[in-house]
């Protein structure tokens, strides 16, 4: 009876966290570049149960299986939809050739790089960037960096942004803004704020000389979120109602134990 608590009470916790990581996708269903985040649910490894008589195994009795858990998110890596906001500083990455990692069968990804607060390389697909008051291109507030890896400075309103990245003011070449990519994309973990950082620790390289690897950039576009609102709401009711069956399991092997200590227990 106990072990019918726990397998309850697995399914409660697994689907609660599934219900915060839809919540926080629909969140962002209106950021910028967003990735949204899926599931894996596994169950737990199966037991093989065996009747044991003097001290050794006489028969197989079968096996048993003690739950469920969410063994990790994964953010989806597919390109968002592009969507025109006519801002200057606002810029799309579109993806033309991305390599699929050959142990994954995963493509990889490519980013923006910034700096964090901290002075620490970070990277984002968060191309609504900004100019402060001394002309710093940020992205939510971290300043963009460009392939000298350094932050980019826009003196003029009057600028242009190539396909390739160049940054022109007034005709004059200011900078090219760095675009990263990583190949195993298990290397790369959501930091929060729309911001991912390498589990290694090492800056991931730059995909501007790297032959192998197609992208163009787009002044005036912003990549959409790659959350499916309609689905997420379905599938936030439908994990609601699986907590909800598993919250009913559990409460009926309570009622059944205090029947068995309170009532039976007595005779």
């Amino acid at each position: 009876m106990l072990r019918g608590l726990y397998t309850a009470t697995a399914g409660m916790l697994t689907q609660q966290k599934r219900t915060e990581m839809l919540s926080n996708n629909i969140a962002n269903a209106n950021t910028p570049g967003y990735k949204a985040d899926q599931a894996t649910i596994r169950a737990f490894p199966e037991m093989l149960l065996s009747k044991m008589e003097n001290g050794k195994v006489s028969k197989t009795v079968g096996t048993l299986n003690t739950g469920v858990y969410l063994q990790e998110l994964t953010s989806s890596n597919q390109q968002g939809e592009l969507r025109e906001t006519g801002l200057m500083s606002d810029v799309a990455l579109i993806e033309r050739n991305v390599p699929i990692h050959q142990e994954t069968n995963v493509k990889g990804a490519l980013f923006f790089a910034v700096e964090n607060g901290a002075g620490e390389e970070r990277y984002t697909r968060n191309g609504h960037f900004t100019l402060d008051e001394n002309g710093t291109l940020l992205s939510e507030g971290n300043p963009m960096l460009s392939t000298t890896g350094q932050p980019i400075t826009i003196a003029s309103s009057n600028y242009q942004i190539s396909d390739d990245g160049d940054i022109f003011a007034d005709g004059e070449f200011i900078a090219q803004i760095d675009v990263r990519f990583e190949d195993d994309v298990r290397n790369i973990v959501k930091e929060g704020n729309g911001l991912y950082r390498a589990v290694d620790g090492q800056a991931i390289p730059s995909a501007t000389n790297n032959g192998a690897v197609g992208y163009s950039l787009k002044q005036k576009y912003v990549e959409n979120s790659t959350v499916d609102v309609g689905r997420s709401y379905t599938d936030m009711m439908t994990a609601y109602r699986s907590f909800e069956a598993n919250q009913k399991v559990l409460q009926a092997y309570d009622k059944s134990m205090d029947k068995a200590v309170n009532e039976i227990g007595r005779l």
